[in-house]
This record gives C-alpha cells, sequence and structure tokens, in this order.
C-alpha cells in the first residue's frame, strides 16, 4: 500500500475511536442515570443507552468517518446494513454485559470489556460491509416471475417507475 493510502487508513481509524468514544461516553452516561440513578432494569437501561448512542454513532460514521459521494443513492441500503449489525452488537452486547454480571462483574466494568470487544469488530464490519467504499451493483436476474409478470404492452409489473 502507498504511503497516501496508509495515511487516509489512520485517520479514518482514528476518526473512528474518536466517534467510537463519542457513543460510548454519551451510551454510558445515560446507562448509568438509567440503571443506577432511575433503578432501570438492565435490560431498559442497555437498550435506551445503546439507542441514544446508536443515533450518535450512526450520524458520525456515515457523515465523517465513513463519508463518501457515492453513498448517494444507497442511504436506504446504507440504513438497513447498520440497523442490522446493530441489532446483531446489542444482542450480542447484552449477553456479554449479562454473563460478566452473572459472575460477578459489575455492568459499568462489563460494558469496559464489551466495548474492546466491539471497537474492532463494528470497524470491520462497518469498513468493509455498511458503509464500503464502493456498493456492487448486482444486476437483476431473469426468472419465471419476471416472466409471468411481463405485461405485453407496457411496463413490467417489477420495474420501478
Amino acid at each position: 500500500m502507498s504511503y497516501r493510502r496508509n495515511r487516509k487508513l489512520l485517520i479514518q481509524f482514528v476518526e473512528y475511536m474518536i466517534s467510537g468514544g463519542a457513543y460510548f461516553w454519551s451510551g454510558y452516561a445515560l446507562f448509568a442515570y438509567l440503571w443506577s440513578g432511575l433503578h432501570w432494569s438492565l435490560w431498559w437501561a442497555k437498550l435506551s443507552a445503546n439507542i441514544f448512542g446508536w443515533t450518535v454513532n450512526f450520524i458520525l460514521q456515515r457523515f465523517w468517518v465513513f463519508r463518501s459521494s457515492h453513498f448517494k443513492g444507497h442511504m436506504s441500503e446504507v440504513t438497513g446494513r447498520y440497523i442490522f449489525i446493530t441489532l446483531v452488537d446489542f444482542v450480542l452486547d447484552y449477553f456479554i454485559v449479562a454473563g460478566l454480571r452473572v459472575i460477578g462483574i459489575t455492568p459499568y466494568i462489563g460494558q469496559f470489556v464489551s466495548s474492546g470487544f466491539f471497537t474492532i469488530w463494528n470497524y470491520l464490519w462497518y469498513r468493509f460491509w455498511v458503509f464500503p467504499e464502493k456498493f456492487v451493483h448486482k444486476k437483476a436476474k431473469t426468472s419465471v416471475a419476471r416472466i409471468v409478470a411481463h405485461r405485453a404492452h407496457g411496463h413490467s409489473a417489477y420495474v420501478k417507475r
């Protein structure tokens, strides 16, 4: 790899770490307030804090860290991918924190342990799948359903207008 490419990736990773810190600390503060201050259950406190943190994170990741002009026209795909990986993350995160709590580790420490895992896990998912440098355009496949749905005198029933 060239010097320019290495420098770009290093800057991107630093930006990713900063935005990840914004996600972690904003969510951590809200979790502490909801769990210790308002005495919400672990589930609801983590879910609420994560939703807040995910919103902060998505905005920073999409428009700062992995910004690209080629996302135009792919916003629903990017958002869908982000939501999917975020839901997977939430389930894994909850079980990590809850599992550590069972063995006597406070959820406050558990969140630091969990975030260590997700720092690398999410960088790879975000960089290569959620916010890829290029989207692969899939060609429409001809199928029996498409042939049957074809209108002889007009547009196909499957063409977006």
